[in-house]
Formats: structure tokens, C-alpha cells, sequence
């Protein structure tokens, strides 16, 4: 283990994701179990996130999920990766994440992201337009408001219980614009490390340049999110890839984000060329091999970006295999024999 890797914390982003022949609420169970499972093996934090109508995906309510993960695990931080802020209202967001502090002092996150809905039909549905993302650092500056009792949108409007209350608030940032609003609000940034090195160098430095210390930080916090694959050789890890990659490749030629498909199966299917090349396209970007290549691999992406966390975002069909892979990583990183 190296000391830019020892010094890093590793945390989790679960997406409820479901397997072939899987029902939802299966997989909003296993995903309860993972967060036991994370804690076990010394992660620390476990995120959720949000999305509508995606068969693929069961995680459509973050902070009711955060709940019960946070009931079921006593030490791990809770958040979500996140709440997609344009969906909501700034005040019932507060308003829920009030709740949770209350009832798990000092274990919960507050991930926020400016995504608005999947499709025009889900929008629609949430009673919103993709312009709403635009508003963004208007609905974030009301939303902090609530927490510190100062927001002048609503005049006499109070968040109970949340005002007083401090929850520690990221920015998920898909670009330089979700960097800058993280920046100017003071708050940690959480990016993907898979949007290409350069725009994910740039907007890190940028975000460090232009960060205000403010009341939810006194210096720049990066969370970098990305996919690692550990297995006992390098093929086997890049086998844990591809469900996720077909899915992929799936919901950019047809829209819909499906469940994962058992290596197997992928390999049976004939793909047309553009469903061939986006397939590779979504194998690229992400760290995967045994456990020296991705220890190497890890401390060269901490070193670039300086991250201060690295958010692990991996799934597969194998959740066995997955397991397998987050255990390869806690033992990598250190973090699991100082869990135990």
C-alpha cells in the first residue's frame, strides 16, 4: 500500500441495480446488505442514488433508501450520490435530510446533482423541464439557507428540523459548470473520473482555484468517482465490466437503461456496428485488474487529481464476484484491516 493511497478514504455509490430476472424491491434488499457488507469491510461512507423509470435501476427514492440503510448499519456514513436537486423542492429536501440527521446524528451525507429527468415523459411526470438544471445555484443557495436559518426565497419559511442542523453537503459535478457551483458555494466536489482525463484534470483545478471557504468548509474537498474492477487476474476483472457496459451501450441506441446480463449471454448477442463500438466505448476509462495493477493504477489517479476520496462506483451481474472485488479493494487500500 502506498502513502498516497493510505492517505485517501474509499467509499461506496450503490445504484440498486438489477439483474436479469430480478424484481426491484430484491434489488433495494441486496442493496441494504451491500451497506453492511461495505461497513464490514471498512468503507467510509455508502451513497444511493436517484433515478425515474429506468428498469435497470431501483433506486428512485435516495433519502427513503438512506433510511433504512442507515438503520441497518451502525457506523458507516449514509448519504446519496445523489439527490437530484431540479427534481425538488429546495424546502423538502431540507426538510428530509433534517429528519435524517435527527434520527442518525453525525452519519449522513447530503450528495446533490443538477440532473433533471431520464426522458420528456418523466419529466413531465415530476413537473419539470430541462431548463431547471439551469437554476441549480439558485436552488442550492436555498437550500443551504434552511440549514442555517438565512434563506430570503420565502421570507418566514422555516425547515424544521433542519434549521441548526449541519449535514455535510457535496456538489455532484458533470462538467466545469457543477464545479464552479460547488466552488462558489464552499462545498466538496464529487466528479467521475471517466469523462476524459483532461476536462477531469481541468475542472478539479478550477474548482480549487476559484473554492470560497464558507460555513460547510474552510478548504477544497474532491471526491473522485470510479469504477474498479479487482480479481484474481486481469481478464476476470475486465469480464465484470461488460454488464454494465452492454446496459450502457443498450440505453444510448434505445433510450432505456436495462437490468444487467450475465457475461454469457452478452457475448451471445449480435451487436450492429454502432451498438459494437458504443459496447467498447463503455469499457474504456475505468481501473481493473489484479490487485498490484490496481493499487498501481489507483495511486496514479491520486496523484493526478489529488483526490482526497475515491468513491467506488461498481457493479456487475456476479454480485459474488462484485463482493469479491470490494473485499480485493479494502485489502489493497488498507481500509479492511483497520475496519477490523
Amino acid at each position: 500500500m502506498t502513502t498516497a493511497i493510505a492517505a485517501t478514504r474509499f467509499s461506496v455509490l450503490d445504484r440498486s441495480r438489477t439483474r436479469q430476472g430480478q424484481e426491484s424491491p430484491e434489488a433495494l434488499r441486496d442493496t441494504v446488505r451491500f451497506a453492511q457488507q461495505a461497513e464490514g469491510l471498512g468503507y467510509h461512507r455508502f451513497w444511493v442514488s436517484e433515478h425515474h423509470s429506468v428498469p435497470g435501476v431501483a433506486g428512485s427514492a435516495p433519502t427513503v433508501l438512506a433510511a433504512a440503510i442507515a438503520s441497518a448499519t451502525s457506523r458507516i456514513r449514509v448519504g446519496t450520490g445523489g439527490v437530484m436537486l431540479p427534481n425538488h423542492q429546495p424546502l423538502v429536501v431540507a426538510e428530509q435530510f433534517g429528519v435524517l440527521e435527527s434520527l442518525f446524528p453525525g452519519r449522513i451525507d447530503m450528495g446533490l446533482g443538477r440532473s433533471v429527468g431520464f426522458t420528456g415523459g418523466v419529466r413531465r411526470a415530476l413537473g419539470r423541464d430541462k431548463d431547471d438544471a439551469e437554476d441549480f445555484g439558485a436552488q442550492l443557495a436555498e437550500l443551504l439557507g434552511y440549514f442555517t436559518g438565512d434563506q430570503a426565497v420565502h421570507p418566514q419559511v422555516h425547515a424544521r428540523p433542519s434549521e441548526g442542523l449541519k449535514v455535510p453537503a457535496f456538489v455532484l459535478a458533470t462538467g466545469d459548470g457543477g464545479a464552479g457551483h460547488a466552488a462558489e458555494a464552499g462545498l466538496p466536489l464529487v466528479i467521475a473520473a471517466a469523462r476524459g482525463e483532461e476536462p477531469v484534470q481541468g475542472a478539479i483545478e478550477h474548482y480549487r482555484e476559484r473554492f470560497r471557504p464558507s460555513a460547510w468548509g474552510e478548504e477544497p474537498y474532491v471526491v473522485v468517482s470510479s469504477t474498479v474492477a479487482v480479481a484474481g487476474s486481469a481478464e476476470e476483472a475486465r469480464r465484470m465490466l461488460l454488464p454494465e457496459a452492454w446496459s450502457a451501450a443498450w440505453s444510448r441506441t434505445r433510450g432505456e437503461f436495462p437490468p444487467l446480463m450475465p457475461v454469457e449471454e452478452i457475448a451471445r448477442v449480435e451487436m450492429t456496428d454502432r451498438e459494437r463500438t458504443l459496447y467498447e466505448e463503455a469499457q474504456r476509462g475505468h481501473i481493473h485488474g489484479t490487485e498490484p495493477e490496481v493499487a498501481e493504477a489507483l495511486e496514479k489517479l491520486v496523484e493526478r487529481t489529488g483526490a482526497d476520496e475515491i468513491l467506488i462506483t461498481t457493479s456487475t451481474y456476479d454480485q459474488e464476484l462484485q463482493l469479491e472485488s470490494y473485499h480485493r479493494l479494502a485489502r489493497i487500500t488498507g481500509i479492511l484491516g483497520a475496519a477490523g
